[in-house]
């Protein structure tokens, strides 16, 4: 199938490529970019074949809002836009009434991998009408992972973005954990090879995950995270999942608290936060600061 794609950054660059790998057609398009295929959203939208998809990996917020209003006046009834980027799931419903008064058709889907997707394939959550799901269908499949698992329908609109939310949220959670056992035995006296006790975990132990393996990276590459800073962003998401968790009443103390150490990390130069950022560059290539 053909596909436009709107953003060619870390992650939409690489999605490019995998689906193109898949046999399908993508043309690609992202300001002042030089290997973008097209420049402009008007030429994009016009190398397509009607019906269109196209698929935004853009910043949440008022770039897809910008992105979206400029796309619904450019496309036609029965064309459909994916937003695939990190947007706020309450946004989406807005999105997809705001595009449904034109015909246009709108899935959301949160989209898991950062900069190992291309190889290893993307974690897929999307969410909208079965008819719509449909239609994408077969580039969920170029992306997602080899096997049975790695894509879900979630779904009506918004269900795509919620489900990334806590999936972001259980994420600061386990790096949190992480960063508080390596943290503490740093400190002990009697651990005289922590990294290597990180990496014996990798087998035959109940916390062994794709995030350790990564901290052993991380560790292999700086063996005290001597390099970092101990400072740490949050994307958002991990604050949307604590304010969907007050409106639903639903008790959330280690997502909470995983937050809430971020927030400290800016305050001094905390140690946790050194792996904390490790982990985010090892899995999403986000960037971080070396020491004052």
């Amino acid at each position: 199938m053909e596909l436009g794609l709107v953003g060619l950054g870390k992650m939409g660059g690489s999605m490019r490529e995998r689906i193109r790998r898949a046999g399908h057609t993508v043309v690609g398009y992202a300001p002042d970019t030089p290997d973008a295929d097209v420049h402009s959203l008007r030429a994009l939208v016009d190398a397509l074949a009607a019906p269109r998809v196209v698929w935004l990996m853009v910043p949440a917020g008022a770039v897809t809002q910008s992105v979206i209003d400029e796309l619904s006046e450019l496309l036609d009834p029965g064309d459909l836009i994916v937003d695939g980027g990190n947007s706020r799931w309450s946004d989406d419903a807005r999105h997809a009434a705001q595009l449904g008064e034109r015909g246009i058709g709108f899935v959301d889907c949160g989209v898991s991998g950062g900069v190992w997707g291309l190889e290893n394939g993307y974690a897929l959550m999307y969410g909208g009408a079965a008819e719509h799901v449909a239609r994408v269908q077969p580039v969920f499949d170029a992306l997602k992972p080899p096997g049975e698992f790695g894509a879900v329908h979630a779904g009506k609109v918004g269900a795509g973005h919620f489900a990334k939310m806590v999936h972001n949220g259980i994420e600061y959670a386990m790096m949190q954990a992480y960063a508080e056992g390596w943290e503490l035995l740093e400190a002990a006296e009697e651990v005289t090879d922590v990294r290597e006790v990180f990496r014996s975990w990798q087998e035959g132990t109940v916390i062994r995950s794709w995030l350790l393996d990564l901290a052993v990276r991380a560790l292999d590459e700086d063996e005290h995270l001597h390099k970092l800073r101990g400072y740490a962003e949050d994307s958002g998401e991990g604050r949307w999942t604590v304010e969907a968790a007050i409106t639903n009443a639903v008790p959330l103390p280690a997502i909470t608290a995983s937050l809430f150490a971020r927030f400290s990390s800016r305050q001094e130069d905390s140690p946790q936060m050194k792996m904390i950022a490790a982990l985010r560059n090892q899995f999403g290539g986000h960037a971080v600061e070396g020491p004052k």
